[in-house]
């Protein structure tokens, strides 16, 4: 994944800066054009609490909604710019992610934890067309398959069930001793396409991937710490006492909640949208010339 990540952004960078150079100067401001847009997603993450430690393994029931609005304005034959603005839920669950008789998912099944996660996200992305216009929005293309790539800063705030069911704010229990940031910055990048339908709206179908750099989506990252460390109550249950063999008090994993035992694994957490999109294109004033 990381691979795709590197190639994909550069491949990206790389025929953005051909494609500006060469076509800038031949794309007159008369045909350049806004639009505006919104976009249903379903919205997943790749993190802790997934069926499989590596990536992309997720859960299809764990798949929540996510809405964004964008404005858009087309610089060069492939080349726009793109403001969005998302709002959307994640979510996990051991008990419903993890195989209880896997060699490895049982020790999460055993772990039991729980979250869901508002996300409102701030991007700029650069998108560049596979196929070109070098006319104005009347004569664009019926479909046109795109990339895009840019980057972002995102607001977050993981929640998690209690034994009665009431969601409680993770952050500020410090389960795990961090006291991570509730804002942090992601890199999206992805593509898709879009199918005119008359001259003034476009339809499409969009994936967009971010690379974050927190491991806290979930707020499972690290390892235990000392139940003692923790304030009574909420944190000592969620960062302690959550855990299916506290609960039963069993010694089906002896040592599990010890001090220095991992609780999650390496990596930071992703978050991604598959959605459609509606984009409505302003129509640029037509100046006329003046007569002396």
């Amino acid at each position: 994944m990381k691979q795709i990540f590197t190639h994909t952004l550069a491949s990206l960078l790389l025929m953005g800066l051909v494609a500006t150079q060469a076509n800038a100067q031949q794309f007159s401001k008369r045909k350049q054009y806004s639009s505006i847009g919104v976009s249903l997603n379903a919205m997943n993450y790749f993190g802790d609490i997934v069926p499989k430690t590596s990536l992309p393994s997720f859960r299809v029931a764990a798949t929540r909604p996510n809405i964004g609005v964008y404005y858009m304005h087309r610089f060069a034959p492939r080349i726009s710019a793109k403001v969005a603005l998302n709002y959307g839920r994640i979510s996990g669950d051991d008990a419903k992610a993890a195989d209880p008789n896997g060699a490895d998912s049982r020790y999460r099944y055993n772990r039991n934890m729980n979250f869901r996660n508002d996300i409102v996200e701030l991007s700029g992305m650069a998108v560049f067309d596979l196929i070109e216009n070098r006319n104005n929005y009347l004569k664009r293309p019926d479909f046109v398959p795109y990339l895009t790539a840019g980057i972002a800063v995102f607001h977050h705030n993981p929640k998690g069930a209690d034994a009665n069911g009431d969601y409680v704010q993770l952050q500020p229990l410090q389960t795990e001793g961090v006291d991570y940031s509730l804002t942090q910055f992601a890199i999206p990048f992805g593509g898709g396409v879009r199918y005119r339908i008359n001259k003034s709206f476009d339809i499409g179908l969009e994936l967009i991937t971010r690379k974050t750099f927190t491991d806290y989506l979930d707020d499972v990252s690290g390892t235990f710490v000392e139940r003692n460390t923790l304030a009574p109550g909420a944190a000592q249950y969620f960062g302690h006492d959550i855990t299916n063999s506290v609960r039963n008090n069993t010694s089906d994993f002896p040592s599990f909640t010890e001090a220095g035992q991992r609780r999650g694994k390496d990596g930071n957490d992703w978050y991604t949208t598959l959605g459609v999109t509606v984009n409505y294109i302003l129509a640029p004033r037509v100046k006329n010339p003046k007569f002396r």
